[in-house]
């Protein structure tokens, strides 16, 4: 079951803090979650006491960004444990609620291998369940550094290729400290050079269907006083024909192994105008969304949305009439192509940041070896 708290707007949630947290009241535990879709109107928690619940936020995009849903999905395993869930029925439900992002599956299988080795080694359920919630606060942990290092080497990639200075992005979608436990990675990068002076402004795409740009990243901006200019999708171009754009930064949900990316749909177009325009096209994702297991960008599986989605907008507190809950913008009955994702290809790609490094240029053998090195890390 969920529980909505509303939350008065404006400076209630400081810049940075977690947008998902773990909370232990009498009634017992639950995850409480920031709702992202009714952001920036209101700041709303959704509290989850159930697996169900929580497969229910991840699929509205409640809670999205694919090293949040990660953090998520361990959570939500811990949560199934601690509660007297089935864990491998709630594990298996968690992993499948959104098919492209694969960090969502590796935090489910994180914890659902903590769950299964403790109680395989002593038979207590609590213990398990106690080991399934250690394995995501450690996650947590994990993505909050890794954070800071990507912004790191995305800083130090962007003054290298951009040795001038007065960096002027373009990003996509979202991708800052509503995607993560730390600042996020694509914006954290661009949140870097803000700090250091080198940003001169940040062009957010409003990124359709869901304006999760002009949502989420223009809220983000706001508040870390970032230089931001808002655009549609589809004027990027203008922008790039003017000379106004000098590099992208976008994050991504998942990495095939020969480097094709798959992100927010309108991403590939970025790509294409990127490469004709001769800019860099910068990927920044933790090692964790690189997937061996997706040989190339044909084989990532690529989310289909509803059509309501495109065919109605939502506002909050503003009385709905279509058949999805938004305000109608296209005739009863107009049938939408509505893809989450597209992939852009590796050749497309500049460079892909992650914690442990810069690859570029983007080959399989070299997030083969990219991956080597973060396993090799993370046992010793």
């Amino acid at each position: 079951m969920a529980d909505q708290d509303a939350r008065s707007g404006e400076g209630t949630r400081p810049t940075g803090m977690p947008v998902l947290r773990w909370e232990e009241p009498p009634e017992g535990p639950v995850l409480v979650l920031l709702d992202q879709t009714r952001l920036p109107a209101e700041e709303v928690e959704l509290v989850c006491t159930d697996p169900a619940a929580l497969v229910e936020a991840i699929r509205s995009l409640a809670v999205r960004g694919a090293p949040l849903l990660g953090i998520a999905g361990a959570y939500g395993v811990a949560l199934a444990a601690v509660r007297g869930f089935e864990v491998e029925e709630a594990a298996a439900a968690l992993a499948g609620a959104r098919p492209t992002a694969v960090n969502l599956a590796v935090g489910v299988r994180r914890a659902q291998a903590a769950h299964q080795e403790a109680l395989g080694r002593t038979g207590d359920a609590r213990q398990a369940a106690a080991a399934a919630l250690d394995a995501a606060r450690a996650l947590h942990r994990e993505d909050a550094r890794a954070s800071a290092r990507m912004a790191a080497h995305g800083l130090a990639l962007l003054d290298e290729l951009l040795p001038a200075g007065g960096h002027r992005v373009l990003t996509h979608c979202n991708t800052g400290s509503l995607v993560s436990g730390g600042e996020g990675t694509a914006f954290a990068v661009a949140l870097a050079a803000h700090r250091s002076g080198r940003l001169r402004r940040l062009w957010v795409d409003e990124t359709r269907p869901l304006l999760q740009g002009a949502r989420l990243t223009a809220y983000e901006a706001a508040r870390n006083d970032m230089a931001y200019t808002l655009l549609t999708d589809n004027a990027a171009g203008s922008l790039f024909a003017a000379g106004e754009v000098d590099a992208v930064l976008i994050g991504a949900d998942r990495i095939a192994a020969d480097g094709s990316v798959a992100n927010k749909v309108g991403s590939y177009p970025l790509a294409v105008l990127a490469r004709y325009h001769h800019v860099p096209f910068i990927v920044v994702a933790p090692v964790t969304t690189v997937d061996p297991d997706t040989p190339d960008g044909a084989a990532i599986e690529v989310e289909q949305r509803p059509g309501h989605e495109v065919t109605e907008v939502t506002a909050p507190q503003v009385p709905v009439a279509g058949a999805g809950g938004g305000i109608p913008v296209a005739p009863l009955g107009t049938q939408a192509y509505n893809p989450a994702f597209d992939v852009t290809p590796p050749e497309l790609v500049t460079a892909i940041v992650t914690e442990e490094g810069v690859v570029s240029p983007v080959t399989a053998d070299a997030l083969a070896v990219l991956c080597a090195r973060s396993r090799q890390v993370t046992i010793s």
